[in-house]
C-alpha cells in the first residue's frame, strides 16, 4: 500500500485509521479466499473421496486452486 497508494496510505496513517483499514482488507481477503477455494474445488469435483483415494492428486489439484485464488485475491483486493 505504501508504494502503490501513497496518498491513501498517508491519509489513513495521519488519521489513525491505517490499522483498521488493513484489518478490514485482511478480513475481506480471507473470506474471499476461502469462498473461492471452496467454489473452485466444488466446480472441479475435488472431494473428500478423491482425498481418500488419491492424496497426491488431491494435493496437486488443491495447490493449483490455492495458487490461482491467491492471484485473484491479490489482484482484486490488494493491488486495486
Amino acid at each position: 500500500m505504501k508504494s502503490h497508494h501513497k496518498i491513501l496510505y498517508y491519509n489513513l496513517l495521519t488519521s489513525c485509521k491505517l490499522h483498521d483499514h488493513l484489518a478490514d482488507i485482511n478480513e475481506e481477503a480471507t473470506e474471499m479466499y476461502e469462498q473461492l477455494v471452496e467454489r473452485l474445488a466444488k466446480a472441479e469435483n475435488i472431494t473428500e473421496q478423491l482425498k481418500a483415494e488419491n492424496q497426491m492428486l488431491w494435493v496437486q489439484r488443491m495447490n493449483s486452486i490455492r495458487i490461482r485464488v491467491t492471484e485473484i485475491v491479490i489482484n482484486e483486493l490488494i493491488f486495486v
